[in-house]
């Protein structure tokens, strides 16, 4: 298949464009290097079945190039998008533009080229639902707008889904995945990554563990390994594994079942390092947070036959492992 991966440079689309081309297929990662790295690419540069492409995706011209560079495109996965929570509140507007902009580009020029898409969202999307696990089809719940920034990525990712599903009454073959908190060696530690990063970037600078709030806020994480596997599912398979059922308009939850609260995961984290462990310190969070966060995946285990098979402690030493190499 002919392949392009936007925010192919970044953490997950990095590993992803990996995957693909190990499964034999040819790559094209589109990125303007805004968060991702052409470092994340050293593995595959070399590869003649790889192209790296930079551009914009609020540039139709640029997108619509890109999608042709191969003649033909077969399959997108959309992962280009603003990301970090620092970011949502500083630069709401520039977090909107790209998010819902580039997804309106990609899918327009998708229609053009009558390619299958896969859409990233995210968790965020759901807003704040209180019930849990988030399934996969639920009603979102977002607070007052005046209280803070924090939701201009997940109303961007709530309209994304809103615009794959008015992309898919037209005719378009697109499907949507959500990671629940992805963890991996690569993934970024400054200030405008995600908290495992952080810690262990911490951990590498003798620097206390920052826990937000009270740290009783959870999460499920999910090694990079096992959401790769399953967004290439997501994408290459024609129809679900069990029953032939078309995977078109699905969306697909991918998380662990591990609920973790933060400060469980900064000990967990001081555990894998052992004697290098560091002091945990309490800091306010930003507004917003999420107080709980845990993923129900019924479709990729039914449609896909996916499961995680890494769990948090074996996830973080690996990742550890890797980082000390």
């Amino acid at each position: 298949m002919n392949i392009v991966i936007t925010g192919g440079a970044g953490f997950i689309g990095s590993a992803l464009c990996e995957f693909c081309l190990n499964h034999g297929h040819r790559v094209v990662c589109f990125d303007n290097l805004s968060r991702g790295s052409i470092q994340h690419l050293e593995g595959v540069a070399d590869d003649p079945n790889f192209t790296f492409v930079t551009g914009d995706l609020r540039n139709e011209p640029e997108v619509d190039a890109v999608m042709r560079h191969q003649d033909s495109c077969d399959l997108i996965f959309h992962l280009g998008a603003v990301n970090g929570t620092k970011l949502f509140h500083e630069q709401a507007s520039h977090v909107i533009d790209v998010n819902i902009n580039g997804t309106m580009n990609v899918l327009n020029a998708a229609a053009k080229q009558d390619a299958r898409v896969v859409i990233a969202s995210s968790a965020e999307a759901l807003g704040l639902v209180e019930q849990m696990p988030l399934k996969e089809h639920q009603s979102s719940i977002f607070p007052d707008p005046s209280l803070h920034q924090r939701f201009s990525y997940g109303a961007s990712k709530y309209i994304d889904e809103l615009l794959a599903h008015h992309a898919v009454a037209q005719g378009l073959d697109v499907r949507i995945i959500r990671p629940f908190n992805v963890f991996g060696p690569s993934m970024s530690g400054n200030v405008d990554g995600q908290v495992i990063g952080i810690m262990f970037q911490a951990i590498q600078n003798g620097q206390p563990l920052i826990v937000h709030g009270n740290g009783t806020q959870t999460r499920s994480f999910t090694f990079i390994d096992d959401i790769v596997r399953g967004i290439y599912l997501a994408g290459t398979l024609d129809s679900s594994l069990d029953d032939h059922t078309s995977l078109t308009g699905m969306v697909f939850n991918f998380g662990s079942d591990e609920e973790v609260s933060m400060i469980q995961l900064a000990q967990s984290i001081n555990h894998t390092v052992g004697s290098l462990a560091q002091d945990i310190v309490f800091q306010a969070g930003y507004p917003g947070d999420s107080p709980r966060r845990v993923a129900q995946c019924e479709n990729a285990h039914q449609h896909l036959k996916w499961a995680p098979k890494i769990n948090l402690l074996d996830g973080l030493q690996l990742m550890w492992s890797r980082l000390q190499r």
